[in-house]
Order: structure tokens, then sequence, then C-alpha cells
């Protein structure tokens, strides 16, 4: 019944798969990996989780354990009322006790501590759960806060380009070179990137008050800038990313002790067809005549079995195929939500090869190439503009695909429990 090793050994093995999140955290205090030290230093989820867990253990011994004994004192009078009449002259009169302990049939109390063993070891995948869901949040949330931050700067930086074109613009108008709904134009588009700027430095601001959530700080604590997103390419097929899932998914070892359980409590069910007994043994003074002693045992007839036992059997047999379609539906469903993800991080990286290696490149020349052209006046402002935004387009479209990359990879590593990326 002791699994203790075992679970040490699960629990190691845990930590291997959030080593990357700590091992060198005191390296860098603002980086992501010093976060996550933090989180799962901090977190009250994971805290909570924890304690649930310990709790758990603490049942085996428990449930296996013998019921309490029982110490019954008393009497037997003749004549009078009070302890101790008639004691030595009627046989029938005695102070004494008796001492009775109830026996559960041989093999129940095992069963009860392997149904709690397996219980504890339920819960402790989801203490592991609850590491892998916070560190997938921490993750994401700096992900889409370092998202936030990179596109700021491609804005800032546009802006300050636009805002040298519509200078340029303002003095061709004034010399009647460019008309002026060029310049509004100009205007506008600084109003609209303006905008979007205000929603990132919102997501900026929100993104952060999570993060600083998960890592149970006080409400408005600083975050460093974090670092900036740079292409990564997990190198993980998808039927290696299945095999681990199936291996070390907290969510499917849970199911899958809890079937062990219900199989355990089908047994557990069958065994109450059979009698537990109580055994006593007493001692009773008679005074001048020899000492009494008494010794019995009282046996529970499983009499209304066909109401009782049997339907018991039949109610844990159905949980039982409950819990084993539960894993079924389980394992189906992260299946399907790792190959959705990890067919989202696939299109996310051929986008950003193809965002930085071909669109944002032909793109930017034909900008320049418009800019020498509206100079010699071959083209309007127009075109001019509409090149722009489409090279601003692409540089957003190319910071989005980047983070989409991100955020499915940190889903895929709290599903199959292992890190994906260098």
């Amino acid at each position: 019944m002791d699994t203790l090793l075992p679970m040490r050994a699960i629990r190691l093995g845990l930590m291997a798969l959030l080593a990357g999140a700590v091992l060198s955290a005191a390296e860098a205090p603002g980086s992501l990996k010093a976060l996550l030290a933090e989180a799962l230093t901090n977190n009250p989820e994971i805290l909570a989780s924890q304690k649930r867990y310990e709790a758990a253990r603490q049942r085996p011994s428990q449930v296996s354990s013998l019921p309490d004994p029982m110490f019954s004192p008393g009497f037997a009078s003749n004549g009078r009322p009070w302890p101790g009449a008639g004691l030595g002259k009627e046989p029938t009169s005695n102070i004494g006790f008796m001492v009775s302990q109830e026996v559960p049939w041989p093999g129940k109390r095992k069963l009860q501590g392997d149904m709690a063993v397996k219980e504890y070891e339920a819960e402790f995948q989801n203490y592991a759960q609850a590491q892998l869901s916070v560190v997938s949040r921490i993750k994401q949330a700096y992900y889409r806060r370092a998202y936030a931050f990179d596109v700021v700067e491609v804005l800032d930086r546009n802006i300050d380009l636009l805002r040298r074109m519509l200078k340029i613009t303002e003095a061709r108008y004034a010399v009647g070179k460019a008309a002026q709904q060029d310049v509004f134009k100009a205007q506008t588009q600084i109003s609209i990137l303006s905008t979007k700027r205000i929603q990132l430095e919102r997501e900026k601001r929100a993104r952060e008050a999570e993060i600083v959530s998960l890592l149970n700080r006080a409400p408005g604590s600083p975050l460093e800038r974090p670092d900036v997103l740079a292409p990564l390419e997990m190198k993980i097929g998808l039927e290696e990313l299945y095999a681990s899932a199936r291996q070390n998914s907290p969510m499917l070892l849970k199911d899958e002790k809890m079937m062990q359980r219900a199989e355990l409590a089908v047994n557990m069910a069958r065994k109450e067809y059979y009698p537990d007994y109580t055994i006593k043994a007493g001692y009773f003074n008679m005074g001048s005549m020899p000492p009494m002693y008494q010794l019995s045992a009282d046996f529970k007839i499983p009499l209304y079995f066909f109401r009782k036992q049997r339907q018991a059997v039949t109610e844990q047999s159905q949980t039982l195929a409950a819990t084993r379609r539960d894993y079924e539906a389980s394992s189906q469903s992260l299946l399907f939500r790792i190959k959705d993800d990890q067919l989202m991080a696939e299109t996310s990286n051929q986008l950003i090869k193809l965002y930085s290696q071909t669109v944002i490149p032909q793109s930017s020349l034909a900008l320049e190439a418009s800019l020498s052209s509206y100079e010699t006046g071959t083209v309007d402002f127009l075109t001019v503009l509409m090149n722009y935004v489409t090279v601003v387009e692409y540089e957003m479209n190319y910071e989005e695909e980047l983070q989409n990359y991100y955020l499915a990879v940190s889903r895929l590593e709290e599903m199959t429990g292992r890190s994906l990326l260098p």
C-alpha cells in the first residue's frame, strides 16, 4: 500500500518538467524563468492544491485501521439497585467489564486503504495540473505583454515616420504641389495608429496585473519589461506530442487513478457480501464466589443482500464504466486540443518566416519605390500612404503571429507536461 517512493519519483519528474522555469532564475530577477520560479513558490492556487494533496495522504492509514475498541463497565445487583448488592450471595450479582472489538471481514481494510491511496494519487495529479496551469497562464500573459511592447515600438516608429511625411505633405500643399485631402489622410492615419497604441497600452497594464496576481504580489507591484519575442522553432512532431501527453498529462493520469479506484470499489462492494464480526471478552467479580469470564462473537448477517449488497455491486460497476468513459473522453479532448494547437503553432511558424523573409521586405521595397516616385511627381500621395499602411499592417501581423506561436506552444507544454522550446 505504501507508494511513498513512487510518488516521490512522480514529484521529481514533475519538477524536472518545470526545471527550465526554475534553474537559472537567480541570474535574471525580471526574466520569465524568475517569474515562474516565484509563482511555483507563492501562487495560492498551487499552495492550496498542495495542502489538499498532503491532507489526502493522511487518509489511507485511517481507513485501513481497525475500528476503535469498546470498553463496557457494568454491574448486576440483586435486592437493591446499587452496585454490589447481593455480591457473593446471589449467583447473578457481579461487577465487571467487557471489551469488544469490531473486525471487518479479511481484505476489506486493505481495499479501503488502497482506495484511499488512489484518491491521494489523483489529488497529486490535481496538484501537478495546478502547477502546469499557473506556469502556462504566466507564460501566456508574459507573451501577450511582450507582444504589446513590441507592437507599440512598431507603432511609435511608424507614427514618427508618418509625422515626417505629414510635414513634407503640408509643405508641398503650401506651395500648391499637394492636395489638401493628402494632409487630411495623413492626419487620419496618425489618429488610427494612435488608437491602436492606446489599446496596446491597456493590454500591457492588464497583462501586468494578471502576472502580479498569479505571483501573489501586492496589486500595483512593478514588473520589468519582458524580453523581445524572437522566432524559435519547435522540433517535436505531433506523434511525440501525443506520446508525451499520454505519459505526462495530469488530467489523464488523474482519470486513470480514479478508474483504478473504481475497480477497487467494485471489489469492496463484493466483499460486503461477507459479514463483519465483533469479538467480546469480559471479566466479572462475583465477590466470595469464583470470578466469571465471558467470550463471545457477534456476526452481521447480510440478510438483505438482494436489496443492499447486490445493488451496491451494480452501482460500483456502473461507476467503473463511467470512469472508463470519462478517461476516453478526456483523452480524445486532449488529443484534439494538442492537434489544434500544433496546427496553430505550425501555421504561425510558417507565416512568421513568410512575413520576415518575403512579405515585409517586398512591401518595404514597394514603399521606398513609391516614395521616390512621389518626389518626382509620378505617383500621388494616396499610393504612398497605402504602401505605408501595408508595411505597418504586415509588421503588426508578424508580431501577432509570433505571439500566436508562443501562446500555442505554451498551451502544448501544459498539455504534454514538457518543455518544447530551446
